[in-house]
């Protein structure tokens, strides 16, 4: 699995219904209306996200690889 940057993440969230929240340091909380979920994605520039990290947070986000 290609790990991508937590800025591309961002950007593929977006395009699926998330809403940024807020803002805090170097990590954009994500939200939805109507759900509980919040996604925490770090954005350190260009930088990859750790597999296990990208992984959980497109489960979280109800997301596929083939999503992205």
């Amino acid at each position: 699995m290609k790990s991508l940057s937590g800025k591309k993440l961002c950007k593929i969230l977006e395009q699926n219904g998330w809403l940024l929240l807020r803002i805090n340091g170097s990590h954009h909380i994500f939200g939805r209306p109507g759900s509980i979920v919040r996604l925490s994605v770090p954005v350190h520039g260009k930088q990859a996200l750790k597999s296990g990290l990208f992984r959980h947070l497109l489960k979280q986000a109800g997301l596929d690889e083939k999503d992205i």
